[in-house]
């Protein structure tokens, strides 16, 4: 077994855990700090030569330069975090630290490329490489009804019918952008490459695994999902661990 090998076992838990080479992604609910602390901790084990951000936009990612990193304030400011709607940087920042000599890319949708998803169709949006990632094909009828129920139960059970199909459209549309980072990471770097996401991407039935076994077979890919008290997630992980809930409100009550 090659070094790099025994990296990752040692960061998944010993000699019985699935190993990967090349592409470790870590779930999250997006406000639970011990998810965050988590992730931090699996990057600083790991020690990726590329981290791949849902957070962050691709412009976005060519600013965390060095003379930032080192600051949590300074790259906070350089990032505009404040306004991206993401919660506090304080539970991200240990995650950029952990592996400081990282390369970080940034897959997140803006949002003119998901009202383009509506306007123009998901292959339009995604460009040149839609077909080698699926995206001009529709899912099975089965998963497409699936995946509106979710975004449905999502959104509180108050969405308009007839805007489903473009909220999944949307979320495929997300799923591949990571995982092209992924590729682009891998090949820029040679990896390995962390990802950091939600659990909803990171499942293997449907998120980024499944387009990384479309266009990058040879990688081997483990993920973590991450749940709250001890709640199954549904989807496909290779390990799931647990943490308290976040006392928050309502996600319900806006839609009343």
């Amino acid at each position: 077994m090659s070094l790099r090998c025994l990296a990752f076992v040692a960061v998944l838990g010993g000699a019985g855990a699935a190993v990967a080479q090349d592409v470790l992604i870590l779930g999250e609910v997006h406000d639970n700090p011990v998810h965050h602390a988590m992730q931090a901790k699996r990057v600083a084990a790991l020690q990726p030569r590329a981290i791949v951000f849902e957070m962050l936009t691709e412009a976005q990612a060519t600013r965390v330069i060095p003379e930032a990193r080192g600051d949590a304030s300074a790259l906070a400011e350089a990032l505009d975090w404040d306004d991206s709607g993401w919660p506090a940087f304080s539970m991200y920042y240990p995650i950029f630290a952990a592996a400081p000599e990282a390369v970080i890319y940034g897959a997140h949708v803006p949002r003119e490329a998901a009202r383009g998803v509506f306007e123009g169709g998901l292959a339009e949006v995604f460009g040149a490489e839609a077909a080698r990632y699926g995206l001009d094909r529709p899912l099975s009828a089965s998963e497409q009804a699936a995946r509106e129920a979710m975004q449905m139960a999502a959104h509180c059970d108050a969405l308009p019918e007839d805007i489903l199909p473009g909220m999944v459209a949307v979320q495929r549309l997300r799923d591949a952008m990571l995982a092209r980072a992924v590729v682009q990471a891998v090949e820029a770097t040679g990896g390995s490459v962390a990802v950091i996401t939600g659990n909803g991407h990171a499942r293997r039935d449907w998120g980024v695994p499944s387009y990384l076994a479309q266009v990058a077979p040879d990688l081997e890919v483990r993920v973590l999902g991450q749940t709250e008290e001890g709640r199954p997630l549904d989807g496909g992980f290779d390990e799931v661990v647990s943490a308290p809930a976040v006392d928050r409100p309502d996600p319900c009550a806006a839609f009343r």
